[in-house]
């Protein structure tokens, strides 16, 4: 086995919930999938790393997309790493965030999923990233793809059929589909 980072031992997990949920049409931490709403069901599965939890429900810099959350989650943290969950992924694997939490490596300032060429939550940043974050969010240049560019950051590729742990719920319509692949006899097995 490989030794983790000791950067493991001081991080902790930031779900972001700070969102308008405006393709949506109402507030998308709050939809119930099963017994959870959406929140509550990435916290459960965020929770069984036993890693401190933080909902970031109000942004420092609003209206950023996720950007203005990672930048509150940076800024408000005492931890030295933090692992960046987007509240509205509720087939998120443990299995895919103790990869994540594995790979990160002394010199690397973050690490991100990657699945068809492009990053994706959930990620890790190391708290000194915050003045990117903040230079990102000054020149307008909100997107992931941006920010894991200008960091260099590490990617680790989803391993093939896992493209669930990804999906992520904006509109109705994925609404949906989740709803659907929930009630699937493998839809919450994790």
């Amino acid at each position: 086995m490989q030794s983790l980072d000791p950067a493991v031992f001081t991080t902790e997990i930031a779900i972001l919930a700070g969102g308008r949920s405006s393709r949506m049409g109402r507030d998308k931490r709050r939809l119930r999938l099963g017994k959870r709403t959406l929140l509550g069901q990435v916290r459960a599965t965020a929770e069984r790393l036993s890693l401190p939890v933080r909902i970031i429900r109000k942004d420092l810099v609003p209206r950023c997309g996720p950007l203005g959350g990672i930048y509150t989650a940076l800024k408000t943290s005492r931890k030295q790493v933090i692992l960046f969950l987007p509240c509205d992924t509720p087939f998120v694997s443990l299995a895919l965030l103790e990869e994540l939490l594995a790979s990160l490596r002394p010199d690397d300032a973050g690490v991100f999923v990657a699945a068809n060429k492009r990053v994706s939550f959930p990620f890790l940043l190391r708290r000194n990233c915050l003045s990117v974050v903040g230079g990102q969010l000054a020149k307008k240049r909100y997107s992931l793809q941006a920010l894991a560019a200008v960091l260099r950051a590490k990617k680790t590729r989803l391993s093939p059929g896992k493209e669930m742990d990804l999906f992520n719920i904006n509109t109705p319509q994925e609404w949906e589909t989740a709803l659907q692949r929930w009630s699937a006899p493998e839809g919450h097995a994790h």
